[in-house]
C-alpha cells in the first residue's frame, strides 16, 4: 500500500508540476517522500525560489501562508487544512496593533510561527535559525517580540543592550518539557550531550550543550564526536538525526514530545491533495501585501 501510494504521489507530482516540502517535525513517511525537508527558514527559501508552479507544504498553516505571501503566483496546497499552530494562535492582529501603539518607537519582530494577519503588523519576521543573526543587524534598541516568550528570552539574553517587550505565548509541547526528565536521562547517560530548541523554557536551555533550531541541532549532532544525545524538541526530528547518524543514540525527554498537528499529514491525504488540488492556501491580498514586508526583510537581513 505504501509503495503503491508513493508511486502514485511521485507520478502526480510530475504531472502537476508540484514540489513537496516537509518540515522536520512531519511523520517519517512524509519526510521520506518530500523533495525537500528542512526548518521553517530553509523551506521558506525553497518555496520562494523553486521553479514549480505548485507547492505542497507538509507542515502547519503558518508555513503554507508564508509560502503564499512570498509567491502569490504559485498554487500552495496543504494536505490538511486544519493543521494549525497553537503558538501562532496566541497572538492576533488587534492585540498586536494595540501593543504597537503603546510602544511606537519599538521594532516589531515576529517569529515566523505567526499568522499572516499578525505578520502584516510586523517589521520583520525571524526563524529560530535566523533570529540572532537578524537581531544583530538592526539598530533599534527597543524590540517587541512575539508570540513566543521562550524564544524571545533566548534572543534577549544575547542582546542585553536592547529592551525587549515579550508576548506571553509559547509552544505548548516545548514548554511542557520538564527539567527532571532531562536530569533522569543524564543520570542514565552521563556522557550524553543535551541539545535544546530555544522554544524551551530557560531552565531547559540552561542544561544545554547546544541550543538552536532543528537544522542547527541536526548539524551539531552530526559533527559531534559524542555518541549519545538528549534532544529537547519535537520527536519528528529523530528521523533525520538517525538517518544521518545511524551509529548514534538519540533520546527524547519523557519519551515523547509530539505535536499532533504536525502529525496530521498522511500519505493518503497528501495523495488526495495532489490529485484534486484540495486545501489551497488563500491569503487576503491586502494582508498579503502588508505581511510580505516582514518576510522580505527576514530574507534580506539574513542574507546580508
Amino acid at each position: 500500500m505504501v509503495k503503491e501510494l508513493t508511486k502514485k504521489i511521485n507520478e502526480l507530482k510530475k504531472e502537476k508540476d508540484a514540489i513537496i516540502l516537509a518540515h522536520f517535525y512531519q511523520p517519517p513517511e512524509i519526510q521520506a517522500i518530500a523533495d525537500e525537508v528542512g526548518d521553517s527558514y530553509y523551506l521558506s527559501e525553497i518555496a520562494r525560489d523553486c521553479p514549480q508552479k505548485t507547492v505542497v507544504f507538509c507542515g502547519v498553516k503558518f508555513m503554507g501562508e508564508s509560502a503564499k505571501i512570498l509567491s502569490p503566483e504559485k498554487t500552495v496546497l496543504m494536505p490538511v487544512a486544519n493543521a494549525g499552530c497553537v503558538m501562532a494562535d496566541m497572538a492576533n492582529d488587534i492585540q498586536v496593533a494595540a501593543l504597537k501603539k503603546k510602544h511606537p518607537d519599538a521594532l516589531t519582530v515576529c517569529y515566523i510561527n505567526s499568522t499572516a494577519a499578525v505578520k502584516a503588523h510586523c517589521d520583520v519576521s525571524v526563524t529560530s535559525s535566523s533570529a540572532l543573526n537578524i537581531l544583530g543587524k538592526v539598530e533599534n534598541k527597543k524590540i517587541i517580540f512575539l508570540p513566543d516568550r521562550n524564544l524571545g528570552e533566548y534572543i534577549a539574553e544575547h542582546f542585553p543592550e536592547k529592551e525587549f517587550i515579550l508576548w506571553d505565548g509559547c509552544c505548548l509541547f516545548h514548554d511542557r518539557i520538564k527539567l527532571e526528565e532531562i536530569e533522569k536521562l543524564k543520570e542514565e547517560y552521563p556522557d550524553a550531550e543535551v541539545l535544546v530548541h530555544p522554544e524551551c523554557r530557560k531552565e531547559i536551555r540552561d542544561m544545554a550543550d547546544y541550543t538552536g533550531s532543528t537544522s542547527g541541532i541536526i548539524k551539531y549532532a552530526t559533527n559531534s564526536n559524542c555518541k549519545e544525545f538528549i534532544v529537547a524538541t519535537e520527536e519528528g526530528i529523530l528521523y533525520e538525526l538517525e538517518k544521518q547518524n545511524p551509529d548514534k543514540k538519540f533520546m527524547i525527554p519523557g519519551g515523547s514530545v509530539r505535536c499532533a498537528d504536525m502529525k496530521k499529514t498522511t500519505l493518503e491525504n497528501l495523495y488526495t491533495t495532489l490529485l484534486n488540488g484540495e486545501n489551497e492556501v488563500v491569503v487576503d491580498e491586502q494582508i498579503r501585501e502588508k505581511a510580505l514586508k516582514s518576510l522580505l526583510n527576514m530574507h534580506k537581513l539574513a542574507e546580508q
